[in-house]
């Protein structure tokens, strides 16, 4: 009987393991065996072949602008999301505590967070302008010389702003309907113990939402990770390579200055073994909230 059963089961799962398998998996084996290779879009066809972890090596070893790129990434990555939760979460105790006009507040902050990337990057590229910017104009209408939001020392924390801006909603979101699940009798009874706010907060409010808040950083820390399409549409990874994210050193590698499609390849599974450890421990801390 519980071997029909799985039979049963397998015949609902199969559609979904397949196309896993499809999008996934192959994609994966294939991203490995061509990291391996000499493969470049400029060459000619026939030429390819196999230079073992040749492409590591250069990576390790020549490629400087490989190891500038993971600094850039996880500065970008550790601020942003740092900032993130502790802006989104006060947002969302704000929300919590004053309920008027509750679904008029909660549709405008998700604004930013629904509006397409390139758009963002474009609407920010110009408000950020030196010359005609609507900062820079505020800016110079105060007596202060302009900036150059978008110059080699401040375009990464240019970045980091837009990226808070944006995604800030989302955390609001996430912690705002984790807080709707708090039961109500956890907080009377610590108010009555005469705990105050924050020691409410402490020690019943999070304890309860942290399962949520650690999926929820998990999922943004991902995103961060894998930036692009804001990075590539404000900057290009410039001035220079200051803020050449690890996403925009492949595609650099793979499509734009060089054809390296075997040396990008290894720039990607490179960064997918880095985040590897990220997600594990981050999951492993997911599983210990829902445990608690």
């Amino acid at each position: 009987m519980n071997l029909n059963c799985k039979h049963e089961h397998m015949h609902y799962i199969a559609p979904a393991l397949i196309v896993l398998v499809l999008i996934t998996i192959f994609p994966t084996i294939f991203l490995y065996i061509i990291s391996l290779t000499n493969y470049d879009l400029a060459q000619k066809p026939g030429s390819l072949s196999f230079v073992g972890l040749k492409n590591y090596w250069y990576l390790f070893s020549i490629d400087k602008d490989f190891w500038k790129s993971i600094g850039i990434t996880l500065i970008f990555t550790i601020v942003s999301v740092g900032v993130e939760l502790i802006l989104g979460m006060a947002i969302a105790f704000l929300l919590d505590g004053n309920r008027t006009f509750r679904r008029l507040k909660s549709s405008l902050i998700i604004i930013p967070m629904v509006v397409t990337p390139a758009i963002i990057a474009l609407i920010w590229k110009l408000m950020l302008n030196t010359e005609y910017g609507i900062l820079n104009t505020m800016i110079k209408g105060i007596g202060l010389h302009p900036v150059n939001w978008l110059g080699i020392d401040t375009a990464l924390l240019s970045l980091i702003l837009i990226d808070i801006w944006q995604w800030t909603p989302y955390i609001v979101l996430m912690t705002y309907s984790g807080l709707q699940t708090v039961p109500s009798e956890p907080l009377e009874a610590a108010a009555v113990d005469g705990a105050s706010w924050l020691q409410r907060a402490r020690y019943v409010i999070i304890p309860h939402i942290k399962p949520i808040l650690s999926i929820t950083l998990l999922l943004k820390t991902i995103e961060c990770i894998k930036s692009f399409d804001i990075v590539y549409g404000l900057t290009q990874g410039g001035p220079g390579n200051a803020t050449e994210v690890m996403s925009l050193h492949i595609f650099r590698l793979g499509f734009k200055q060089t054809h390296w499609i075997g040396r990008a390849s290894a720039n990607a599974v490179l960064l997918l073994v880095l985040t590897i450890p990220i997600i594990t421990l981050l999951s492993k801390n997911i599983k210990y909230s829902r445990e608690m």
